[in-house]
């Protein structure tokens, strides 16, 4: 199946320009300021909420901010609960970027979403993403009465790298006797940095996220001489997936990540884990950002959002 056509026409468009520089191409500040202008042009805007909090909670090295968004829908507490990492390769993204996607997941999940603005490398390598990005739900589990969430109704989610954090977080939970996760929303995640797959051939250049990307992405938040089958790295590293909540996982064709999401599904359902797991044909890596632009990204929330609030149900 060929390309969706408004993803096909902002690739034409970045493509019309080959001298522009890329985000690979710039340090890392200056690629956290092009993915924020493009998160104002890509993301979906002005989505109705019924309400956002800013916050900051403890964590392992300091404070850490979140943003807690309640549905414009929100039935009566205790309200199931979504633990949100946003995407970026650990180097890029934050709460800002992705907002207006965020907010029209709360809406169609119905949970109270806390979105968590982890700490980002190279100022702060692996495992520190990790270390975040488990505190913060283990503070939401702590915290869950004062929040108004009920606490066996947990679940976590994220896109690309934070769909690694949230398959690792799910991990650590699992091995550490809590806090108890219900579910996991894995959007195109990374799951294993040195894995040989086909859509990393074939969706190699052109196609938004590229290979060099992940290079620069990997080379800023892994330090020299990690061990990289390390699953808090590589959570398909695990070799008993056996336990872990059950999954909605979700892919992209002309995504160079779509074959390790796809595997990792597989394993954990090879373990006994219900795992669902959804290939968008058109669609390329990031497109959950780009709501404001292409209209099939909408249908793709509103579905995800249905399976995080049947899950919780």
């Amino acid at each position: 199946m060929a390309l969706d056509p408004q993803v096909a026409a902002i690739l034409q468009q970045s493509a019309a320009n080959p001298d522009a520089p890329t985000i690979a191409d710039l340090p890392p500040e200056g690629g956290r300021a092009m993915y924020r202008a493009m998160s104002e042009m890509f993301d979906l805007q002005d989505v109705p909420i019924g309400k956002i909090e800013d916050r900051k909670i403890p964590g392992p090295a300091g404070e850490i901010p979140i943003r807690v968004y309640t549905p414009v829908a929100a039935g009566a507490t205790p309200l199931p609960c979504l633990v949100f990492y946003h995407g970026g390769g650990f180097v890029i993204g934050d709460l800002e970027t992705h907002d207006g996607a965020c907010r029209a997941l709360c809406n169609a999940s119905g949970c109270l979403l806390i979105a968590v603005d982890y700490r980002l490398a190279p100022e702060h390598v692996f495992p520190a993403a990790v270390e975040d990005s488990f505190a913060a739900l283990q503070w939401v589990a702590e915290h869950a009465a004062g929040l108004g969430v009920d606490p066996n109704r947990i679940a976590v989610g994220g896109d690309s790298a934070g769909g690694n954090l949230s398959a690792v977080v799910s991990q650590l939970a699992r091995d550490n006797d809590g806090p108890a996760v219900a579910f996991q929303l894995l959007i195109y995640p990374a799951t294993d940095a040195d894995v040989d797959t086909p859509s990393k051939k074939e969706n190699a250049e052109g196609y938004f996220l590229e290979q060099k990307t992940m290079d620069f992405f990997y080379g800023n938040y892994v330090p020299a001489g990690t061990d990289r089958t390390d699953p808090r790295l590589a959570p398909m590293q695990t070799a008993d997936l056996s336990g872990l909540p059950p999954a909605y996982i979700v892919t992209a064709q002309f995504d160079p990540l779509r074959d390790e999401g796809r595997m990792y599904g597989e394993k954990m359902r090879a373990a006994g884990v219900p795992v669902e797991i959804v290939n968008y044909e058109t669609m390329i890596h990031g497109f959950l950002t780009m709501g404001g632009i292409v209209d099939a990204v909408k249908p793709a929330i509103e579905a995800a959002g249905k399976a995080v609030k049947k899950a919780l149900s």
